[in-house]
């Protein structure tokens, strides 16, 4: 079995390796170690929780160790598509270089350009950046990237799938054509087969597993679900999510839920708190301060339910996660492969459960097409609840009948008072003396004639209206 030792890594960053507690390299580590260190491109495709990250930082360190940066340009590259994978690879750096002199400085959102700035007129070693934030700082003047040696392109499939590839291949412009190309991701789709074979060259491709595979340690479930009306859909979605909770118990130390929308991240999240649920949210129109602190949160365990949006948890490395929940299903079936990575991650046993309403029906198709495989179902937990939940209806038959017959009464009770309308009329009619003079008012303002209904008023007009002058008179 191969150990770092046997990889050619620098002594110091085989130092710092030991004092984190590493022995072994995961296979992606250990097939693109060593073609990194040979200064060759590298393509490697792996699923997500398998230690992409460290598969580039470890070389990275080992190559950069002799040398020194210049103000404004840095000697290596790192882009990522989220500031929280930017912030988690600057993590690792840390990790591994404390025996090894390397400046480093993070160029995401939401942070000072003054600060970021003051990093960059130093001169850092390795650049970790978002592609915005880092086309800002080159637009501004403060940045040259004619000094890259490295470019460290990291999960490449969701920089495609949040249109960053205009920006993607202008930062390849803008660096040397001698640098050397590391790129890697879970997924290999056919965009990346393009942009690999226009700045790569000849790279080792290093595929660890088959494309869009999920870890055999994963427990996998789809829970069908149909509303009961189309209004109340979304409320008891929510309360299916509630009692997929409690079913786990305490098995569901803590979770990442999946929404397909910002919107609904928080609206779930919202929900959740006001049962008495520990969840928070976060997905990318947050403040970074606050994703921070969620984050943080989260990994030490004071939060226990995560409700995010792919990109905001795309790449997270928290250890030990118990449950992945899809609120949504994934309308990106790659995207089912990331979500459920986050769980039985390092050989760790883990759950992912999937709510499917009827019209997702054809992202869960596309997601058992591309796993190769079809996901058990599992039983609808609010379905034992339904017999309880019929009690209610039958009270209100029960009061509706009692309002029918009541009304029945009043119905019953009126016909008096319209009894004796009718002999009041005829009393009026009385006094007239004449047949033609009574029955005047029948033929010409009564009901019955051509003028019957009054303009406005309609068919139940007052009674009186109806009556002639001379009747109103006598009565």
């Amino acid at each position: 079995m191969t150990k770092f030792s046997d990889l050619n890594l620098n002594p110091k960053v085989l130092k710092a390796i030991d004092e984190a507690g590493y022995e072994t390299p995961t296979p992606i580590q250990a097939g693109a170690i060593p073609h990194a260190l040979e200064g060759r491109d590298v393509l490697g495709i792996a699923q997500t929780g398998t230690g992409k990250t460290a598969g580039f930082v470890l070389p990275m360190i080992t190559l950069l160790a002799r040398g020194r940066a210049r103000a404004r340009m840095p000697r290596s590259l790192v882009l990522c598509p989220t500031r929280e994978l930017a912030a988690q690879v600057a993590e690792n750096f840390d990790t591994y270089s404390k025996h090894v002199k390397l400046t480093k400085a993070l160029l995401i959102g939401g942070v000072s350009f003054k600060e970021q700035d003051a990093l960059i007129d130093k001169g850092v070693d390795v650049l970790i950046a978002t592609p915005g934030r880092l086309l800002d700082h080159f637009e501004r003047g403060k940045l040259l990237l004619t000094g890259v040696q490295i470019m460290v392109v990291d999960e490449a499939d969701r920089m495609l799938d949040m249109g960053f590839i205009p920006d993607i291949e202008r930062i390849f412009s803008l660096t040397p054509f001698t640098r050397q190309t590391l790129f890697f991701s879970a997924t290999m789709a056919s965009e990346i087969e393009r942009i690999t074979n226009t700045f790569l060259s000849n790279p080792a491709r290093i595929e660890v597993a088959r494309q869009a595979t999920t870890a055999e340690s994963i427990e996998q479930r789809v829970v069908m679900f149909k509303g009961s009306r189309r209004d109340r859909e979304a409320s008891e979605k929510r309360k299916l999510l509630r009692a997929l909770i409690d079913v786990e118990g305490e098995k569901c130390t803590n979770a990442i839920i999946f929404c397909n929308r910002k919107s609904d991240v928080d609206i779930v999240a919202k929900s959740l708190k006001k049962y008495k649920y520990d969840a928070e949210p976060i997905h990318g129109d947050l403040d970074q301060s606050q994703r921070t602190r969620t984050l943080d949160g989260f990994r030490d365990g004071s939060i226990r339910l995560l409700v995010a949006s792919d990109v905001a948890a795309r790449g997270l490395d928290i250890p030990h996660v118990s449950h992945v929940i899809n609120f949504d299903v994934p309308s990106h079936a790659e995207d089912y492969v990331h979500r459920i990575g986050r769980t039985g991650r390092a050989g760790r046993d883990g759950k992912a459960l999937t709510i499917c309403i009827p019209r997702d029906e054809k992202y869960l198709d596309a997601v058992e097409k591309l796993v190769q495989k079809e996901i058990p179902r599992a039983d609808n937990p609010l379905k034992t609840e339904k017999p309880a939940e019929a009690k209610p209806e039958k009270t209100t038959s029960s009061r509706s009948t009692s309002s029918k017959s009541s009304s029945e009464k009043s119905a019953s009770g009126s016909k008096p008072t319209t009894s004796k309308s009718t002999s009041s009329k005829s009393a009026s009619s009385k006094p007239t003396g004449s047949k033609s003079t009574s029955s005047k008012p029948s033929s010409g303002r009564g009901s019955g004639g051509k003028d019957s209904n009054v303009i406005g008023l309609g068919d139940h007009m007052p009674r009186f209206i109806a009556l002639s002058f001379q009747e109103r008179m006598a009565g």
